[in-house]
């Protein structure tokens, strides 16, 4: 999870959400959308001749996310959490009721990757890196910002991923902040050395430097899913752009400290657009 604009050597600790991409039907359609909607360039990193494509994507040079395909399943976006050892944490997380989707395979130089459900079926990834530690613009316009859980069962869930990640969660009333503790030391040691500084007002709740995700309930009738959040600059005119570009806008909503628009893109992959609009005071 982005907790700072800082772009450069940003590395991730165990249990830390680290990296996003997206599996698309036709990926030369969705470089196309996310190009012109975040300003993204590509780079393909698969070797040549093989079926599959993984196009890194970066904004002004910094790795934000991957398109890869061409996928026969739903498109979706993909969360992927650090890990330090893909083997031993494939085991961990089986031992605490996880599925096992596709064992550890190596990525290239860039690290070892994995695929997991938790126990109500959402879709998860983990990476243990080596030449790729994960996002390195982050909680800018056109990059990650958040991963959310949505869940029919918070119990259940708030189970699993703390046995899984040692993960902590707490109820804010607005909604359920997930943190990894230490994860605000490994920051303020690393990319963002004010980060207790900056986030000491009032208004930012206690413990937010470790905040990694949020947890919320799934839509009506919807299914258990990791849900992944871009910052754009202005909303609105991500929501138009987004539609001249062939994406379906599912809905719109304005709080305290976000403007946000979830909207469909052109293969199928939904995903939130949110402008940070944070009180005065």
């Amino acid at each position: 999870m982005a907790q700072h604009g800082e772009a450069t050597g940003r590395s991730y600790p165990a249990g830390v959400p680290c990296w996003v991409d997206s599996q698309q039907p036709d990926v030369e359609a969705a470089m196309h959308f996310y190009g012109g909607l975040f300003g993204w360039e590509f780079e393909d990193t698969a070797p040549s001749g093989g079926t599959g494509r993984y196009v890194i994507a970066t904004l002004d040079g910094q790795e934000v996310g991957a398109i890869t395909g061409p996928g026969t399943g739903v498109a979706a976006w993909n969360t992927y959490v650090s890990v330090d050892d893909a083997d031993a944490a494939v085991r961990h997380l089986l031992s605490v009721g996880a599925t096992l989707k596709s064992a550890p395979a190596h990525a290239g130089s860039g690290g070892v990757q994995a695929v997991l459900a938790d126990p109500e079926g959402a879709e998860f990834r983990i990476w243990q890196a080596r030449g790729r530690p994960g996002a390195q613009a982050v909680n800018l316009p056109g990059c990650w910002n958040f991963s959310d859980l949505r869940t029919t069962d918070p119990e259940a869930a708030v189970a699993f991923y703390t046995k899984a990640f040692d993960w902590q969660f707490d109820n804010l009333g607005f909604g359920t902040m997930i943190r990894r503790p230490g994860y605000g030391d490994h920051l303020e040691a690393t990319v963002d050395p004010n980060i207790r500084v900056r986030q000491s007002g009032d208004l930012v709740p206690r413990g937010f430097e470790d905040a990694v995700a949020w947890l919320a309930s799934a839509a009506p009738g919807g299914r258990p899913q990791w849900h992944v959040t871009f910052t754009v600059a202005d909303r609105d005119r991500t929501a138009r752009d987004a539609e001249r570009l062939g994406a379906v806008i599912l809905g719109q909503d304005d709080t305290e400290w976000t403007r946000t628009v979830l909207i469909r893109d052109p293969g199928g992959a939904v995903f939130t657009a949110s402008q940070f609009t944070p009180p005065s005071g």
